[in-house]
């Protein structure tokens, strides 16, 4: 996660919680003696970027996405983490339209210390197989 990732997004948003860009802020308050006396990333930038890393995998063929659930930011991020994604299917069910599916897929996002610091459901709408064309 690079400075530019968290500050840019966050300012963007709107978000002024200074924890998120203002690290001499971070060093002054509880949550900087509580041992993060650094700027934390905004969970929105960690969503999007673990879903993200996700879409190569789950969202190729992904007609439309339907939901976002069970959102859980576990662990915080800083600037300098590497994250990756993992993916499981949890269900598929068949949707209204012959030629794709619904799919709910549990992701996580999980740091350079194998800690996670995402969890989170989506359900997407994807076109099956026998639709492809060659």
């Amino acid at each position: 996660m690079t400075e530019q990732d968290n500050v840019g997004i966050t300012l963007a948003v709107l978000n002024t919680a200074e924890g998120h860009f203002n690290e001499h802020a971070m060093q002054k308050n509880a949550m900087g003696r509580a041992g993060w006396d650094k700027r934390v990333q905004f969970g929105g930038v960690t969503i999007a970027m673990v879903i993200g890393l996700a879409m190569q995998d789950t969202g190729e063929n992904a007609l439309t996405e339907l939901g976002l659930d069970k959102i859980r930011l576990k662990s915080p991020v800083f600037h300098g983490d590497t994250l990756y994604a993992f993916s499981e299917v949890l269900d598929k069910a068949d949707a209204d339209r012959p030629d794709a599916g619904v799919v709910t897929f549990k992701h996580y996002g999980v740091n350079q210390n194998d800690e996670v610091v995402f969890e989170g459901e989506r359900r997407v709408l994807l076109k099956r197989k026998s639709h492809f064309t060659a």
